[in-house]
């Protein structure tokens, strides 16, 4: 049998979905009218893994993971570092700075655009996404150094 790359992804999702779901054990699912704070994540996680499944199964006619170009590994390896310092300071500088601080870090470091532009992109994104998760949704994010 040739190692294809599906078949490495599917894998990989399928024990993702695995951790996820035994994670969220002890947090109670309830049910359809009175959801509990473990049934989203049980939820997601047995959906990747039914499709991470699929992705196994008909990962025949992916690329041989051999002939897999990995040229683009220093791109990928910068998203992952800079999404991890956002996961790191999200609790201490909160939504806003985190966010708006991880998007300038994105468009600047890793897409190579201009840094006025990408200041006023990332402000203004945070801003919005601050207004539909925070005040028309209701949700609780991290208020960290700016309190609001």
């Amino acid at each position: 049998m040739t190692l294809r790359a599906d078949h490495i992804a599917g894998v990989f999702f399928i024990a993702l979905g695995i951790v996820v779901f035994a994670l969220s054990g002890d947090l109670p699912f309830g049910s359809l009218s009175s959801p509990g704070a473990g049934m989203m994540p049980k939820l997601i996680a047995g959906l990747m893994i039914a499709l991470a499944l699929a992705v196994l199964v008909g990962g025949g006619t992916s690329e041989r993971l051999a002939a897999i170009d990995w040229s683009d590994r220093g791109h990928a390896l910068m998203v992952v570092l800079i999404t991890a310092a956002g996961i790191f300071a999200y609790q201490r500088l909160g939504f806003l700075l985190t966010m708006s601080l991880l998007m300038f870090g994105l468009l600047t470091v890793v897409e190579r655009r201009n840094v006025l532009r990408a200041a006023l992109y990332s402000v203004a994104l945070t801003l919005f996404a601050y207004w539909l998760f925070g005040k028309a949704l209701k949700a609780p994010l991290e208020r960290g150094l700016l309190w609001f």
